[in-house]
Formats: C-alpha cells, structure tokens, sequence
C-alpha cells in the first residue's frame, strides 16, 4: 500500500483531502504543527523525517505565505529524497508573477522530476463559514475592498476531490487545475445568499484598501500578507477576478458546486449559528 503525505491535515483543505483518501481506502498520514497523526514544524527540519518516512505522495500547502520564505520548497525537495512518486500543490493563480511568494515553490513542484499537480483556486467559499470572514459574518457586516467585484467561489470539498484525484491517479500529471465555482458573484451577492439561508442579516460593505491592510495588520497578519491579500480583493472590485473554468469538471467529471449549494449546506451544519 502507497503511504500519502498531507501536510495541513488539520486544516480547510488537507482535513477534507484526508477525509477523501481514507474513504477510498488509501493510507494517509496528516501532519501539521498540532491536532495531526504527525507533528511538524516546517521551520523544523529536524520534525521532518517521522512526516517523510514510507511517504509514495505528498500533499504541499504553505499555511502562512510570506515574501522570501522558501521552506517549503525545502521540504518538497526533501519529499523528493525520501522517494516520493507524486507531488500536489497548492498554490494561487498569481504564483505565475516571479514577485509572487509561492512562485519559486511552484517552479520547485514543477521541475521535480516526479509526477505533479498543480492547484490555483480561486478565494475559497469556506472563508464566509470557517475561515478569516467568519466572524465578520457573525457579527452581521463584512468590510472588504472588493467593490462590486464579481469572483468564482469555489469550494473547499471540491478542491480536496480534485487534490485526492491528483493524488491518486496518474492522468492529473503535469496538469494545472485553475480551480473556480460554476459563476462568478458579488460579495453583496454571496452576503444576501447566505442571509437569506441562514436567518441572519449579515450585509457587505466596500471599504478602502489601505484601511483594510491596517486592520489586518492590527489583527496580525505580516505587513507584506496584508498588503497581498489586499491587493487581490483590489483586483475584484477592478473587475480582474477572473472568469469561472470548468477545471473541476475536468478533473472529477462533475460540475463545481454552486456558491448556493455551499451555503445551504454550511447553514444546515450549523456554521453560522451563535
């Protein structure tokens, strides 16, 4: 039996990517700092090998994106060593511009010599219902610099299908999966739908960028994080979200799930209740 690596297994995606694999009856090791079958650190090589022992595939994904950081570039290279057949990252759809913090790992992930995928998704639905807006939603007003903006959410369970595909099937390499929902809405849209299942009141509000770089800051994300993420709702409310693919259908056969259909399940699992 094949022995796959999830590093985040704890987290949005790496814990539905598991859940994925173990379902089809596959041997997964999760690792992340804490909550994991595996503890590690990346800043830790010496946490490494008890992640990288037995390992066939592994699973990247950089928990905290910073400028100048290349560590985990260094552990994929380690999963390499280790003797690792099959790499899935995931990355974004800007790591293509070499002033991008995963773009020297993408390069990494892609001139391996092993079998790779490469995930962008576009901003992920879960971030209404378990991720950085969430309480935001709770609270009834969310505040982002996405102007009337249109994006293709896309969700969380539909980038773990695609990653466990790429993790276990051989027709995914060398493929770069632009990972979107089936169309692109507002932020004023997705408020007034996840009201409208919810019972909540939950209204958007465009705000400007540098303030939402403070608040960020504020709240403690790295100043250069900030301004990265700033930049990217800027790009939304410039009308350059993108436009929705059929990448997930590609991959799974099926279509993405709709930013609706998300909503009306995380409001049935209780995620914006109080």
């Amino acid at each position: 039996m094949t022995t796959t690596l999830v590093l985040g297994g704890t987290g949005t995606t790496g814990r539905r990517i598991a859940d994925h694999l173990r379902s089809a009856g596959h041997l997964v090791r999760t690792a992340s700092r804490t909550g994991s079958d595996v503890p590690l650190d990346l800043d830790a090589p010496a946490t490494w090998p008890m992640a990288l022992d037995g390992i066939t595939a592994a699973y990247l994904v950089e928990p905290a994106v910073r400028a100048g950081q290349d560590r985990l570039a260094r552990f994929a290279e380690a999963t390499i060593e280790a003797g690792v057949r099959r790499l899935v990252l995931l990355s974004a759809a800007r790591a293509a511009e070499p002033t991008h913090p995963l773009h020297g790992l993408e390069q990494t992930v892609r001139g391996s010599g092993v079998g790779w995928t490469v995930l962008h998704p576009n901003w992920f639905a879960q971030n209404f219902s378990e991720g950085p807006w969430v309480r935001s939603v709770l609270d009834g007003t969310l505040a982002l610099p996405a102007g009337d903006g249109r994006t293709p959410f896309i969700d969380a369970d539909d980038i773990a299908a695609v990653a466990a595909a790429a993790l276990t099937d051989d027709r995914h390499h060398g493929r770069t999966y632009e990972l979107t929902g089936p169309e692109a809405i507002t932020f004023r849209e997705a408020t007034d739908i996840i009201s409208r299942v919810s019972g909540r009141t939950v209204e958007y509000v465009d705000v400007d960028p540098s303030e939402h770089t403070k608040r960020q800051i504020v709240n403690g994300v790295p100043p250069e994080t900030a301004e990265l993420l700033t930049d990217i709702l800027v790009t939304i409310a410039n009308g350059h979200a993108g436009a929705p693919t059929d990448h997930v259908e590609q991959a799974l056969g099926r279509p993405a799930r709709s930013f609706a259909t998300y909503a009306a399940q995380a409001a049935a699992d209780g995620r914006w209740k109080v």
